[in-house]
């Protein structure tokens, strides 16, 4: 049972939670496209199953998180794959990081370049100085500004999704479609959980929550996650097959319910790459700085300049180019976390 006291905390982890792996290609709508919708009815049993997956996935590296008392991902790393796996995985996990956080700064400035017209600097200048604040306020800063920022990402793509439901009604005579990635629904899924498993992230609260949050919060949200993945494959399908044909899904079946709805949820796409920036420079900066302090706030903005060079290159490519290298190693991930809690009793 949550006390009164916990109340907060427990909000805020769901928060970190629900934002780490709400990103730009979810907020986009192609992830769920891709891995959801394109398998047709299939599609809405692997969003079940994706659901299972996140809230025991979210429970179990919390809850070693709270065993360990890990200020970042090091400890369960090790405890999951020995010294060797973990020594390879840490370095690849350090890449994987920094490459996505200069994917998602370079997506703020392609958000506000193509739906504003403004320089793409200036979306990436507006995210850099919020990164920076949070970062000079350590894991409490990293903390607080996912209470402020995901529920509005959050409740947003949910209330757009819901107005679509409510003004179409729910899909009728969905297709038995096989033409997402991989060709399997199943194994799609499971592609779709491996990377986005937040194992830098919510590793990093190890020592300031208990066995208690740290199980509910991986519940709820895991059960956050999969209702808002329900949602926007739902509404998806609505519109197929002419929603495969956009490379924004979100923004398509938004302006089916209003015009004026297209620009704001190109705010909250915006948002999206913000808050993933910001938990990807948090889970960096916090393994190489555990202790915090200033050491933590200069990593954190330094590792911010230092992949600015990447923000040169166009947005796509990135994406086509790093992310088979998360899927692999998520993949590694997803069946440590399988398996080895259950061969060595933790529980």
């Amino acid at each position: 049972m949550i006390k009164n006291g916990e109340l907060g905390l427990l909000v805020r982890m769901v928060a970190t939670y629900v934002g780490s792996v709400i990103g730009a290609g979810f907020a986009s709508g192609q992830e769920i496209l891709q891995f959801f919708m394109l398998f047709g009815y299939k599609g809405l049993l692997g969003v079940v199953v994706a659901t299972v997956f996140f809230a025991y996935l979210g429970a179990m590296v919390l809850y070693l998180s709270v065993k360990f008392r890990s200020v970042n991902y090091q400890p369960v790393l090790t405890y999951l794959l020995g010294p060797w796996g973990s020594r390879l995985m840490d370095g690849l996990n350090l890449f994987m990081l920094t490459g996505g956080l200069g994917i998602m700064l370079a997506g703020t400035g392609a958000v506000i370049n193509q739906y504003l017209g403004l320089s793409p600097w200036f979306g990436i200048g507006v995210a850099l100085i919020t990164i920076f604040i949070v970062v000079l306020n350590g894991l409490q800063g990293f903390l607080t500004v996912n209470v402020l920022l995901v529920p509005v990402k959050f409740l947003a793509i949910c209330l757009i999704t819901v107005l679509v439901l409510g003004m179409y009604g729910l899909p009728t005579n969905i297709p038995e479609l096989n033409k997402g990635v991989s060709g399997n629904w199943f194994l799609g899924t499971l592609l779709y959980i491996s990377y986005n498993i937040p194992l830098a992230v919510l590793c990093t609260t190890g020592r300031i929550i208990n066995k208690r949050i740290a199980i509910t919060a991986g519940l709820l949200g895991g059960l956050g996650m999969g209702l808002s993945i329900g949602l926007v494959a739902l509404s998806g399908l609505v519109f197929y097959p002419e929603v495969a044909n956009y490379q924004v899904p979100m923004l398509f079946i938004s302006s089916q319910v209003s015009q004026l709805l297209k620009p704001l949820f190109a705010f909250i796409i915006w948002l999206a790459m913000l808050t993933n920036a910001i938990a990807n420079t948090h889970a960096v900066a916090s393994r190489l700085a555990p202790q915090g302090g200033r050491r933590y706030s200069f990593i954190g903005m330094a590792v911010c300049l230092i992949v600015l060079p990447l923000t040169y290159l166009d947005f796509p490519t990135l994406i086509r180019v790093l992310y088979p290298l998360f899927g692999l190693a998520g993949m590694v991930l997803l069946g440590s976390l399988l398996i080895v809690p259950v061969r060595s009793k933790i529980y």
